[in-house]
């Protein structure tokens, strides 16, 4: 089995999104061969993981919004692509103030159960105000939601690996709380991971502290540069290694100039009233913060057409344009590249075919430790 040192990295992980939302990743007219359902999205996970990605993330909203109309739950959806595959890692999205932590630590041990050790969460601090309200939940400012969250996390963590678990926290309490069955333990994993996102100094100094992987909105290399040493200069006198995932739009076809045509397109094409509506829910998230470093706080409206941001990351391109710009954002820090796709099932197959064998041939040129997983061959 291929181990790493600090002197040669780990091959970069790919994840992508799970399009369990309707409108796919980008809020545009232009047509998007994906769908939202159950059926689209089994087939989906297993040709990703076919090809080599080793982790998918579900996205959750709770009521229709902003050109996502129709939503599938995250939990439920993730386990159901977790029995629809063998390798996969699935990743649930989930907020607190929502979920009590103990409820989702049970619900995780036994998804990790049915599927081998393969199940995962994402801890979303909030930015949509409007679902709390609208179900009679209360709204905390910015850093009181990271808190929460933090707290969560803590929570999560300690119920999943300790006997007669006792927190007496601000926002949850326990006392003497055994979880039976606990979720598995393997070298490295001692208990499902836990992703969070996040761009503000909250969140930052947040994954530093209790999170497995910090998810940023796409940035370019100056941008995550930022982000990974305000994550390492928490997490590094505390002796915790946090690992970096960066969200990336990808267009992948024959030439760079068919490539950007369709990002102009898509753009060209955008719903503008329901990019507004996103830019309006957002915009106290980023701008709510005392430094204005919090998410969307400098996205144009152009970036919000994907609403993580996807396009500044720029995996725009040939395949070997693209390749590159991955090897290059590796070699900075990032460990996991979080692909979205105009057409989820084709494109995915293109990545595996003709992105992914480059991504690996660059990085062994570079020193990188090779992955021990062997994608399908296409036939």
């Amino acid at each position: 089995m291929p181990t790493s040192t600090p002197e040669q990295p780990a091959a970069t992980k790919f994840a992508y999104w799970v399009p369990n939302v309707s409108g796919g990743l980008v809020t545009s007219t232009i047509e998007q061969r994906t769908d939202w359902g159950f059926d689209y999205n089994k087939k989906l996970a297993q040709t990703a993981e076919a090809v080599g990605f080793e982790y998918a993330l579900s996205q959750v909203r709770y009521m229709a919004s902003y050109g996502a109309e129709f939503q599938h739950e995250s939990t439920s959806f993730s386990l159901g692509l977790l029995l629809a595959t063998e390798r996969l890692k699935v990743i649930a999205a989930v907020h607190p103030g929502l979920w009590q932590p103990g409820v989702l630590a049970k619900l995780g041990a036994t998804a990790d159960h049915m599927s081998g050790g393969r199940f995962a969460v994402n801890v979303v601090s909030g930015w949509f105000k409007g679902e709390f309200t609208a179900m009679g939940e209360p709204w905390l400012e910015h850093d009181e939601r990271y808190r929460r969250a933090e707290e969560f996390i803590s929570a999560l963590r300690g119920i999943w690996t300790e006997e007669g678990y006792t927190l007496g926290g601000d926002f949850y309490r326990f006392r003497d709380f055994d979880l039976k069955p606990k979720p598995l333990a393997s070298e490295g994993r001692p208990h499902p991971e836990i992703f969070q996102g996040g761009n503000s100094t909250a969140a930052r100094a947040m994954a530093g502290r209790v999170s497995d992987w910090y998810f940023s909105n796409g940035k370019d290399l100056a941008g995550i540069d930022e982000q990974i040493r305000d994550v390492r200069a928490v997490a590094d006198p505390l002796g915790r290694r946090v690992r970096f995932g960066l969200n990336g739009f990808v267009i992948a076809r024959d030439t760079e100039a068919e490539a950007r045509e369709t990002l102009r397109e898509i753009v060209a094409k955008a719903n503008k009233p329901a990019v507004q509506g996103f830019r309006d829910a957002v915009q106290q998230a980023g701008s709510s913060t005392g430094d204005k470093r919090g998410m969307w706080a400098d996205s144009t409206f152009e970036d919000l057409v994907q609403y993580n941001d996807g396009f500044r990351t720029n995996l725009i391109g040939t395949p070997e344009q693209i390749a590159e710009r991955i090897v290059e954002f590796r070699t900075h820090g990032v460990d996991l590249i979080l692909c979205g796709f105009l057409h989820f099932q084709e494109e995915v197959e293109t990545f595996g075919a003709k992105v992914l064998p480059l991504v690996r041939e660059m990085e062994a040129a570079a020193g990188i430790a090779p992955t021990q997983f062997q994608p399908a061959v296409p036939a």
